[in-house]
């Protein structure tokens, strides 16, 4: 399943039906499982490990050396889980000795000409649209989505279940279950289709509202709104999520509404 036309290092390790179209290439240190498709004239550099069933298409760039003035060479990874997709042109950066690898998920889509930098970690089922660019050490939960031509800064955190609107600057951590829009980035509400979609009940969706209420629309500043979450509200694995989210965040996350700050 390997065109005469693709370059092949003899030691990549590639595993069974796995299809490497013309021109593609693949170097030393790789490993590619069952299934994967690699179309042409993409490239796989080594510290690349690729799961099950990928595509990966015509000039996408994997494991690239990190673009950090810091890295020295030294012997990091690229992994990409099992069915994700990344498509046209679209670069992911291996990892620096910070973290030692770049990770992206299983059941992902990395659209065209998107950039996901060194020591990113993506979540499961994660969607990063056309022209994505991403900082190094970026962190998105599990069923994230970034839209088309965003930008997004080094180190910031992106929660499960977010939905950032295309064309955003995220300067600031994106808080799980909401949307995010507007210039500066703020709170345009919480991901209630998405959630829908992905099984929550409507009691779940009316108490993740009730959260953001406090957070983002009561006029508390973060610590008394979070302090009044935690007495007021019943403990659930969802509230304690966004609890330990904004706790947890170190670039603080975006403002509410109409550019009010939730600081």
């Amino acid at each position: 399943m390997i065109q005469p036309l693709a370059y092949v290092h003899p030691e990549a390790k590639i595993a069974q039906n796995v299809v490497i179209e013309p021109f593609a290439i693949i170097h030393k240190d790789v490993e590619i499982k069952e299934g994967t498709w690699i179309g042409s004239h993409a490239v796989i550099n080594s510290g690349a490990r690729i799961g099950r069933n990928c595509k990966i298409y015509s000039g996408a760039v994997i494991a690239g050396v990190p673009q950090d003035l810091k890295f020295n060479g030294e012997v990091t990874q690229a992994i990409i889980g099992d069915n994700t997709t990344i498509r046209e042109y679209a670069t992911i950066s291996r990892g620096t000795e910070e973290h030692w690898r770049t990770e992206i998920g299983a059941n992902c889509l990395i659209m065209a000409y998107a950039h996901v930098a060194h020591d990113c970690r993506i979540g499961d089922h994660c969607i990063i649209v056309n022209n994505v660019q991403m900082g190094g050490h970026v962190h998105m939960g599990e069923w994230a989505i970034i839209g088309g031509s965003s930008s997004v800064h080094q180190f910031v955190k992106i929660g499960p279940h977010a939905m950032v609107s295309g064309g955003s600057l995220v300067r600031k951590d994106v808080p799980p279950f909401t949307k995010a829009a507007r210039e500066p980035l703020s709170y345009a509400g919480i991901n209630s289709i998405g959630l829908r979609r992905r099984g929550f009940t409507n009691e779940q969706i009316n108490e993740i509202q009730e959260i953001y209420r406090y957070i983002f629309l009561r006029g508390f500043n973060n610590a008394e709104a979070l302090n009044r979450i935690e007495l007021e509200l019943p403990s659930t694995a969802d509230r304690d999520e966004v609890l330990n989210f904004i706790r947890n965040s170190e670039r603080g996350i975006m403002k509410g509404p109409g550019g009010g700050s939730s600081e």
